[in-house]
């Protein structure tokens, strides 16, 4: 036998498998190599000693990090936590509530990575599938509402509530500072609500309603809150108070239960002006607090006022109807400190399944999930009554509230021994929710935990039971008349409808996204896995705490993995998207300057080229925005920043900027601007958006931040979700650790002297925690920090490729950029009349998502590749960008006439090319532009016109009679 000798490998290599950042990082060996070759360097080392400034570098950095996990190992990890969980029968209520999530939505929207990676919808005529879903979202709110137009959705109930404060403040004509919140009020609404009132001095008065208009505060006040039900499940008519409201000139926001909507008779038919909530109700699992899709819609005339998202109806270059973003000149970036709100994105995927929840089950079938909540808690009611124990409220819809003297901790102990957890009002009340999943036998052991025999015959008191809502209120109007929610009642039916939907549209599953500044990395499926485990899925927020003990062992790790990621001492995990993590920072250093006594330091500088949230952020926290300059290359212009420090010596707070910047480089005086702000007694703030260019190469915490947000969906795998969910935690220095967010409902969630709740859950979106845990877990120190040099890499291999054709706009010491680039396209636009939408709309010929257009410069493109594309994906991307600089060159040289040409006629659908043909360029030229026919990835419709929709703006389906007729 012939002996062959080789390199034997260790049993525990064998037994770990391929590591996992072999799979998360996209470029083999080769093709690094490849690529550093182009970049002319010799190394990923190389490349960040030659990119990232000195000063900041940490060259022999160990970050404190588990060794990584295998997939299996993390999985197994995470199974173990989730059997620490201990999810009870959950009839607390307050906003969450059990509910079932059709297998069919399960698997085809929330487990799909069609519908889970995708963006927002910048470029539409690729988008057009979640547009319609999120049409349908809009038109299920504002049916159910009673007001004529909705949002795309907000990120909770009480953000929601607390936007609608600010925007009947805004929209409408009194001076009053004040805004009346009933008693009966949400704990969480009302904490949030007082969150973001006490920088804006808006005095925030609590009042007891039950009573109707009599229980108004006198004198001027420029809004109300109502709630329709109450906290305590009361339903009560408001339309006396609205009534009243208007007549001393103020304006009123209903905070109203969707599916008690389908009974009950809506707010906008009673006057409401803003309606806000949650639609977690409509198939989204409690998940600790979220993420869940919150709602907002308004009376007509407010429409322009709404904060977040909206789409709207228009038509395309061949007249066909077509879906776009409505309104889009309110966005931060153009209207930066005059913002009418710092969201800046949605809870799209979550939006996504609650309006197909609503569709799959249409107007019947959600009222009848509502009668059956109704029918138990009456049911459970009148059980009570009749064995002695007084129930506060006559009219209800799904939540009741025993009086129980003395007793509230001995009933709720008993019923945790039963398995259910309900709500502890105060020593002598407890309440008790019913929702989609109650059943019987809940109501059964709801009744022994109160001392209370079963009836004899449950049927017979069913029958003997009478409703709990007032027939005056009952609803009497139609709702969801379109046809999408009567057609797909079939598993079948929708399973074709949500597969039309996504194949409209370009995710991560069919295309790289080079989105500068949004960080489209892959979302592993083992990190996706186990938010649907029912362990975690199933947990309601204020339940106690010991029932969560796994998740908030990921909550703990996660906290203690980031801070030593980013050099902080301290993180909050509950703000649950960046513009969220930006203001609960800002808030920090506000709360730090007033406990020192130093309340007149309000002043925020801003670099002229930050993200328009860093603006609107700080107006909300109270500060006064200051502009400073950027220079030729894009950086901070130290001699005006000199100026402003110096000016403002006795009254700044603190500076954000973004690192490395917004324009993709590493500043190298990141340091002594830091130093300046510091020297003058301000705190300074980097925005983490472009955490992916720093991990286990620098610490913001170390090189003079004092604060960050940190964007889970970008750096830490959290999906995008076509624009939601995200979380946005922030990491601060030890001594901004005492003003981090808190929570009424959670002492442990924060710190006593916190600056409040930012979010209605006190770990925000809890349930999506997994994911960054995960990511972390399996890629461990050396892996993460690949990951942020083989971004670097890409980004500058882009750069290096495309400079000839479309020159790059900045770069940083040696010519590098960090991790994106920006494309100059202005030059060209100048001699050709080729703009930037041009480019984007003909990249969609290609089969290729547009990068980020006119962001943070107009007439540029923002690209940024991430780490996780293969060498492969990236020369697809140039290829098709030098294709198109070619199609420009033929456009100048008169080729092509200026205004009939692929580009301006981009971008082209199937359709399009099965009518009459009469253009200057070839039907092939049109459709095949690279000559393949392989994996053509066709536009739904052609260019959208924006202008027409932003003037007719129809932002809901039309009802059935408009099919009728």
């Amino acid at each position: 036998m012939t002996d062959v000798t080789h390199d034997r490998i260790p049993l525990a290599a064998l037994e770990q498998g391929t590591p996992f950042a072999d799979r998360h990082v996209g470029p083999a060996p080769a093709e690094l190599a490849r690529m550093l070759d182009v970049i002319g360097v010799g190394s990923l080392e190389e490349l960040g000693q030659n990119a990232v400034p000195e000063g900041i570098r940490e060259p022999d950095l160990q970050l404190a990090l588990p060794e990584p996990a295998s997939e299996a190992q993390a999985l197994a990890e995470l199974r173990e936590l989730a059997d620490h969980c201990r999810p009870h029968t959950e009839m607390i209520g307050l906003g969450y509530y059990g509910t079932d999530t059709p297998p069919v939505i399960l698997r085809n929207v929330l487990e799909n990575p069609a519908w889970y990676t995708a963006y927002t919808p910048y470029q539409p005529e690729i988008s057009q599938g979640r547009l319609e879903a999120l049409l349908n979202f809009q038109t299920m709110v504002a049916d159910l509402a009673g007001v004529p137009v909705a949002n795309a959705s907000m990120l909770d109930e009480s953000t929601s509530a607390a936007e609608g404060m600010t925007l009947v403040r805004r929209a409408g004509k009194s001076k009053s500072p004040r805004f009346v919140i009933d008693a009966d009020t949400l704990p969480q609404t009302r904490a949030v609500i007082e969150t973001r009132a006490e920088p804006l001095g808006i005095e925030v008065v609590v009042a007891d309603l039950a009573q109707g208009a009599a229980g108004l505060p006198e004198g001027e006040f420029f809004g109300a809150l109502l709630s329709y039900p109450g906290a305590s499940g009361a339903v009560r008519d408001q339309e006396e108070i609205i009534a009243e409201v208007h007549r001393r000139g103020g304006m009123v926001v209903v905070a109203a239960d969707l599916l008690a909507l389908t009974l009950l008779r809506p707010p906008g038919e009673i006057g409401a002006d803003v309606v806000v909530g949650t639609t977690q109700r409509f198939g989204v699992p409690m998940g600790f607090g979220g993420p869940h899709a919150g709602y907002m819609a308004v009376r007509k005339g407010l429409e322009r006022q709404l904060p977040g998202r909206l789409v709207g109806v228009s038509v395309d270059a061949d007249g066909d109807q077509a879906y776009r973003l409505a309104l889009q000149t309110r966005e931060q970036h153009i209207r930066r400190e005059k913002a009418t709100s710092n969201i800046c994105t949605a809870q799209v995927l979550l939006a996504v399944v609650a309006a197909m929840y609503a569709v799959y089950h249409g107007p019947a079938g959600l009222r009848a999930i509502a009668t059956r909540a109704h029918r138990m808690a009456a049911v459970l009611a009148e059980q009570l009554r009749r064995g002695g124990v007084r129930v506060l409220h006559r009219d209800f819809f799904d939540t009741v509230v025993a009086e129980v003297p003395g007793r509230a901790d001995e009933v709720v102990a008993a019923a945790r021994r039963e398995g259910v957890n309900l709500r502890r009002v105060d020593t002598d009340h407890v309440g008790i929710a019913c929702d989609e999943t109650t059943t019987r036998a809940h109501l059964a052991k709801v009744w022994r935990a109160f001392g209370i025999a079963e009836p004899a015959e449950l049927d017979e008191l069913d029958a003997d039971t009478p409703d709990a809502l007032p027939s005056a209120l009952l609803r009497t109007s139609e709702y969801l008349t379109h046809p999408v929610f009567h057609t797909h009642h079939s598993e079948t039916s929708l399973l074709r409808y949500l597969r039309r939907l996504s194949d409209s549209d370009v995710a991560l599953d069919r295309s790289m996204i080079p989105l500068g500044s949004c960080t489209m990395k892959l979302n592993a499926t083992a990190e996706m896995e186990p938010i649907t485990w029912p362990a975690f899925a199933s947990l309601h927020p204020f339940a106690p705490a010991q029932d969560a003990e796994g998740l908030l062992r990921i909550v703990k790790d996660l906290e203690t993995w980031l801070a030593e990621i980013t050099g902080y001492d301290a993180v909050s995990l509950q703000p649950n998207a960046g513009s969220q993590g930006e203001f609960a920072g800002l808030l920090a250093i506000r709360a730090y300057h007033r406990n020192r006594g130093q309340a007149e330091r309000d002043v925020c500088l801003i670099p002229a080229s930050a993200h328009g949230t860093n603006a609107a952020s700080a107006v909300m926290a109270g500060l006064r925005v200051v502009v400073v300059r950027c220079d030729d290359e894009g950086n901070i212009e130290l001699e005006h920043l000199r100026e402003l420090v110096s000016e403002h010596a006795d009254d700044l707070a603190a500076i954000m900027i973004t690192y490395p910047s917004t324009h993709g480089v590493y500043e190298d005086t990141v340091r002594e601007v830091c130093g300046l702000v510091h020297d003058a007694g301000g705190q300074v703030y980097v925005d983490g958006a472009n955490l992916n260019a720093l991990i286990g190469l620098a610490r913001m915490g170390k090189f003079g931040s004092d604060v960050s947000h940190l964007n889970l969906h970008k750096t830490f795998c959290i999906p995008h979700g076509g624009g939601g969910p995200g979380v946005g935690p922030i990491g601060v220095r030890g001594h901004l650790a005492p003003f981090l967010p808190n929570h009424p409902m959670q002492p442990c969630a924060g710190p006593e002297t916190g600056v409040g709740p930012i979010s209605a859950a006190p770990w925000g979106s809890a349930s999506i925690l997994p994911i960054s845990w995960a990511y972390v877990r399996m890629m461990g120190a050396d892996g993460l920090r690949r990951a942020t040099l083989t971004a670097v890499a890409a980004a500058n291999y882009v750069a290096r490729r495309l400079d000839g054709y479309f020159p790059v706009l900045y770069t940083g010491q040696g010519g590098y950029v960090a991790h994106e680039c920006i494309l100059d396209l202005r030059s060209i636009t100048k001699t050709s009349g080729i703009s930037v939408d041009d480019v984007a709309k003909r990249l969609a010929d290609y089969g290729i998502h547009a990068p980020t257009m006119s962001f943070p410069v107009n007439g540029t493109l923002m690209v940024e590749p991430t780490e996780s594309e293969d060498l492969a994906e990236l020369d697809r991307f140039c290829e098709a960008m030098i294709a198109v600089r070619t199609e420009i060159d033929k456009v100048v040289a008169g080729q092509w006439p200026a205004d009939d040409n692929p580009l301006v006629n981009a971008p082209h659908t199937a359709a399009s090319l099965a009518r009459q043909w009469d253009h200057a360029y070839t039907r092939e030229e049109a459709a095949y532009p690279m000559g393949t026919r392989a994996a053509k990835v066709w536009p739904a419709v052609r260019r959208i016109d924006g202008a027409r929709g932003d003037r007719n703006l129809v932002c809901s389906c039309p009802p059935l009679s408009a099919y009728e007729s």
